[in-house]
């Protein structure tokens, strides 16, 4: 865990000139110029049997009323060009565990996958292949179809996920109250991949039993009906999908960056921050919810604190424990804009 002593004087302005600048987060910045074309397009109303979307844009995955009491969970993501130059089989890997984290942050069960593969020869293929596949088996989460172009001049591999959940037990993004504890949860028995070093590499080398106990413990959160909202630590890092929720829930935070959970390891700090968590969580929480949920975090291998507050005021605020400075100020910022 980081402290008082491991942070060194000027950090805290390092983390503001370097995460705002931070592709994992400016790269987002388009996506409110993308929903855009469709906010309008998601209710059909009875032309369809009535409009079954509960909620869409800005959560980890579309939620869609199935039955009385069952929401389908939709969700798709694709890989990063830089990492499909880096690392082919990681790549492959990863483009399975990152739609599986989407479904997991929703308190969901992943059900089954669909891919797109643009492909250049019958090498990159294998290679891809042999990376989802692994991860496949290990995360036990079928892959169903797809759709091949393999006369591409590029290489990218895409994959849609489809998952379920009890209608009452979803953990969405837009629902944190002021007042809300903020839990950041991560593993921290991980290292930085060899080839992405903005990978947390936490699940490759564990047991299929664990990583499926770390994926299915946001489920197990989402029935005891414990958290306000929450999301997966993903591209954008720590404080970065925090900033995503506050955007959605249209609120502030508070964060010591003292209590922000960190390996014992020689990493540097603001580096941390960027990471994309192979096992991550970030929850807000009514306060006498907080020790269950860290217990629950605990009990699977994650370690978990309590490192700020919800605020009603639109701004992202991060001390160091003397100071205290305005990451984000969703009044002029934004992250994805939702």
């Amino acid at each position: 865990m980081p402290s008082s002593d491991h942070l060194e004087p000027g950090t805290i302005d390092k983390i503001i000139s370097e995460l705002r600048a931070y592709p994992g987060i400016t790269r987002k910045h388009v996506i409110s110029d993308i929903t855009n074309f469709f906010q309008e397009l998601v209710d059909f109303g009875d032309d369809w049997g009535g409009n079954r979307t509960i909620a869409a844009f800005g959560e980890d995955a579309a939620v869609i009323e199935f039955g009385d009491d069952e929401v389908l969970l939709l969700a798709a993501d694709g890989i990063m060009k830089s990492l499909m130059d880096a690392d082919l089989w990681w790549a492959g890997y990863c483009v399975v565990l990152v739609n599986i984290n989407d479904i997991a942050a929703m308190g969901g069960v992943p059900l089954a996958m669909v891919n797109v593969l643009s492909l250049q020869s019958p090498e990159v293929y294998e290679t891809i292949m042999d990376g989802m596949t692994s991860a496949i088996a290990k995360f036990k989460v079928p892959m169903v179809g797809g759709h091949s172009h393999p006369d591409c001049e590029y290489n990218a591999v895409d994959v849609a996920i489809l998952g379920s959940a009890k209608k009452d037990e979803v953990i969405y993004s837009h629902t944190a109250n002021a007042g809300d504890d903020i839990i950041f949860a991560m593993d921290l028995d991980g290292s930085i991949h060899p080839n992405s070093k903005f990978s947390w590499d936490t699940t490759r080398t564990k047991s299929s039993a664990i990583v499926r106990d770390q994926m299915l413990i946001m489920n197990k959160i989402g029935k005891g009906k414990l958290a306000s909202a929450g999301k997966d630590i993903s591209n954008p890092g720590t404080l970065g999908t925090l900033g995503m929720l506050l955007e959605s829930s249209k609120k502030g935070a508070s964060v010591d960056l003292n209590l922000i959970p960190c390996p014992e390891t020689d990493i540097d700090f603001v580096h941390w921050l960027k990471v994309y968590q192979g096992c991550g969580f970030v929850i807000t929480c009514e306060p006498g919810n907080s020790d269950e949920i860290i217990a629950l975090f605990k009990g699977v291998g994650l370690e978990a604190n309590v490192a700020g507050k919800i605020l009603d005021s639109p701004k992202l605020e991060i001390s160091d424990g003397d100071v205290t400075k305005t990451l984000f100020d969703f009044d002029q910022d934004k992250i994805t804009g939702i």
